[in-house]
């Protein structure tokens, strides 16, 4: 345990139910936006308020809605939370043992649950905060409602959650819980501060996720991925069994949100979107059918692209189609599953597929892959430009390298935007032209939002989601605290 470890209130045995619940992204300045990162925020919040009927669920991303401490603070002393959530990331360590702080000062009644990316691997670093549980696997809202059900005295152990005793902590004693699809809940629009969205995305140099001067609708389709990239979080923490939304659920949470919101291009969140042929074959038919009203986009891989499907892709309305290239490099291939091996003529046939369809094509590209030269991935994304692609560079994240009793600093160095000390061998130089691919010039910015109808002028119409902070509390204007009567 690191010196600086925190220490959590006494644990209360038959804790009443909880009618106060954030769930909660703390203040943080981000180093990278993909809003389907964040709409586990909203997804937990959501579930949550269907297994505590009659409890207030509050639900905040601070971060994205730059919240100051003063704004977190006095949420936390006038709400006295019953049960706190609290959302880490990769690159979101840098604010969550000040936001401990301040519940445990303010809040100090709140028992308190992080989930996220970053427990999912390396949970143990999280029992150096003065936290009740950690979910380290299976889907987030399974494992936070797991964590409440101890804090309530109607379960001893929670799957897939680390739980403090009274002896010390208790690591989980079965891999947490993946629910059907069905149990998935699908974020509400009124929930999400959709014009901070719009602003993060504005600037396509960051090569953020998003598509600048259009609104994005994320469609949480899938979860669980069976390839198994070892610098990837997917499969450890949701499985390698994929699950999806059924088609039909898909389509209708996309027409009912149109309906809702301003939105204008559909951004479908799946680590491999094409992994299950027949469901895209049908999706795209029943958009077509509909004469494609939705443009939209999605990540995939190489090895899951082929002529027919870009082409039936393309008809159906798709204008990007973003692949985990990562590198060109054969050097750098023994780092790579098999099948994401792919040679230059490979991605010359995709770039054909993709401009005969009218799709834009972005490839991610990994920076410090073992093996790789710099030479390597400047030559890889040289060959994207060339082909009129976008590129998307990251750093290699050596996962296998944390250690649970890393320092704050440390911890957030994990970013994929940095080199870890003491996991690479480049000399100063090339290091520098490293970062360069990272954070120099990026040309390739997109125009594709040329191919988005706008739904109203920029800038009017738009705002769904809270601005400002109500006198009752930071989720109260934009939807966030919802009460749900039992």
């Amino acid at each position: 345990m690191s010196e600086r470890a925190d220490t959590a209130g006494p644990p209360r045995p038959g804790h009443d139910d909880p009618t106060r619940v954030l769930v909660i992204w703390p203040p943080q300045v981000l180093s990278y936006f993909n809003a389907g990162h964040h709409l586990a925020l909203y997804q937990v919040a959501g579930h949550l308020r269907a297994v505590l009927p009659g409890a207030t669920v509050t639900a905040v991303d601070a971060s994205v809605r730059r919240l100051t401490w003063k704004d977190v603070g006095n949420d936390l002393f006038q709400q006295q939370y019953d049960v706190i959530a609290v959302m880490n990331d990769f690159d979101g360590v840098d604010g969550l043992r000040r936001f401990v702080t301040y519940a445990r000062s303010l809040s100090p009644r709140a028992r308190i649950v992080t989930f996220g990316r970053l427990s999912g691997v390396n949970p143990a670093y999280f029992r150096t905060f003065a936290l009740d549980a950690v979910v380290e696997n299976g889907d987030f809202e399974a494992g936070v409602a797991a964590a409440v059900d101890v804090f309530r005295g109607l379960a001893e152990t929670a799957p897939g959650v680390h739980l403090r005793r009274p002896e010390g902590w208790a690591a989980p004693a079965r891999p947490g819980t993946v629910l059907p699809s069905e149990q998935w809940h699908l974020p509400e629009p009124h929930e999400i501060p959709y014009q901070r969205y719009d602003e993060l995305y504005h600037d396509d140099a960051n090569k953020f996720c998003g598509i600048p001067r259009r609104r994005e609708l994320v469609v949480p389709a899938a979860r669980g991925c069976p390839i198994g990239c070892s610098y990837c979080e997917v499969h450890p923490i949701f499985g390698k069994r994929e699950r999806r939304l059924t088609v039909a659920r898909t389509l209708e949470y996309i027409e009912r949100s149109f309906d809702a919101a301003p939105f204008e291009y559909v951004a479908f969140y799946a680590p491999t979107f094409t992994l299950d042929r027949r469901w895209t074959t049908e999706l795209c038919e029943r958009l077509t059918g509909l004469g494609s009203p939705y443009p939209w986009k999605c990540a995939t891989t190489l090895h899951h692209l082929d002529a027919d499907l870009v082409a039936t892709m393309g008809r159906a309305g798709c204008i990007r189609i973003s692949v985990g290239l990562e590198t060109l490099d054969p050097e750098g291939h023994d780092a790579l599953p098999r099948s994401k091996r792919k040679s230059e003529q490979d991605l010359d046939d995709l770039s054909a597929w993709c401009s005969a369809a009218g799709i834009e094509l972005n490839c991610f590209v990994m920076v410090g892959l073992p093996g790789s030269s710099t030479a390597g991935v400047r030559r890889t994304v040289a060959k994207v430009r060339e082909l009129g692609g976008r590129s998307r560079p990251t750093v290699y994240t050596p996962w296998e390298a944390t250690r649970a009793d890393m320092t704050d600093e440390e911890m957030a160095a994990f970013n994929r935007q940095l080199f870890v000390p003491g996991t690479h061998n480049l000399d100063a130089e090339e290091l520098r032209e490293a970062y360069d691919v990272v954070f120099g010039r990026q040309p390739d910015v997109t125009a594709v939002f040329e191919k988005v109808p706008e739904r109203a002028p920029e800038g009017a119409a738009k705002d769904i989601g809270a601005q400002g902070i109500g006198a009752q509390g930071i989720g109260a204007q934009d939807g966030a605290a919802v009460r749900v009567a039992s």
